[in-house]
């Protein structure tokens, strides 16, 4: 039977991520090819939707595009810098697109998956099923909406893919200190940071993983220590880009940095009039 899969990622990796592990492109979709063989099923096509602007998502976008999954980057939700933007976004992009294949590609398909736990998305699993296809929902156990539960037959469908033994807790403020510097130094010494050149900096000084400086700049944006923006650059084909800045005014930033606090804030202000 042929199955088409339709992904709620940052659902998917909060449910998970509140449990104590972080998914990655490689577990989903191990997971899922897993589950499709294990079911008789043949995937014709994978879609999913997140804001990749978000840090825990940096490189996930390239990773599923690389292994032929259709992304949907749908900005806004969740974003430190504009928290309250396009709230939902990612689940209206979702049904809409599952509509309109289900309505104007019916053969596409016998079999929907629906990788969430959100009960808004019911009464899409209902369209589709007054349609005449079969519907599974994979969710996160404990995180699935109770609504959903009839339409799921899983289990724990990640259980024998994630580490039994939950992994170290990294403690950003511990390295806290240490990255204020890295970055001051860096912007010191050019016009401007872009945040991937900030990350790889920070991983490669402090010998953690990309995914604890992940874990280190969420902490900095949330504390109000680290703030983030765009920043026009003419010589890049979008034509801007996202930067990383210290917010000077920070205790914590002001006492790491001491007077240097002040030639930073110059140079701030010059790419305010760039």
């Amino acid at each position: 039977m042929k199955a088409i899969a339709f992904i709620d990622y940052e659902n998917i990796w909060t449910g998970l991520f509140e449990q104590g592990y972080e998914l990655t492109p490689e577990i989903l979709m191990e997971s899922i090819q897993l589950y499709a063989k294990q079911n008789d099923y043949v995937l014709s096509a994978i879609y999913l939707y997140a804001n990749f602007d978000r840090e825990e998502f940096w490189r996930a976008q390239t990773s599923f595009e690389k292994i032929h999954v259709y992304t949907r980057h749908v900005y806004g939700k969740n974003n430190f810098a504009s928290t309250g933007l396009r709230r939902n976004a990612a689940d209206v992009e979702l049904i809409l697109e599952a509509q309109e294949i289900l309505l104007t590609r019916t053969a596409t398909f016998d079999v929907f998956f629906l990788l969430t736990g959100d009960g808004d998305f019911l009464p899409l699993l209902r369209k589709v099923r007054a349609w005449g296809k079969d519907v599974k929902v994979i969710g996160v156990k404990g995180s699935m909406h109770h609504e959903l539960q009839a339409f799921s037959d899983s289990g724990d469908f990640f259980g024998e893919f994630l580490p039994q033994e939950r992994p170290q807790e990294y403690e950003p403020e511990k390295d806290l200190e240490q990255a204020i510097s890295i970055i001051a130094q860096l912007q010191l010494s050019m016009t401007y940071i872009a945040s991937t050149k900030a990350r790889l900096a920070l991983s490669d000084h402090l010998g953690v993983t990309i995914s604890q400086v992940k874990e280190l700049i969420r902490y900095a944006l949330r504390e109000g220590i680290l703030l983030e923006q765009e920043y026009a650059d003419s010589s890049l084909k979008i034509g801007k880009t996202k930067v990383y800045l210290l917010n000077l005014d920070h205790s914590i930033v002001q006492a790491v940095l001491g007077s240097a606090v002040e030639e930073i804030r110059k140079r701030y202000a010059k790419l305010r009039t760039h």
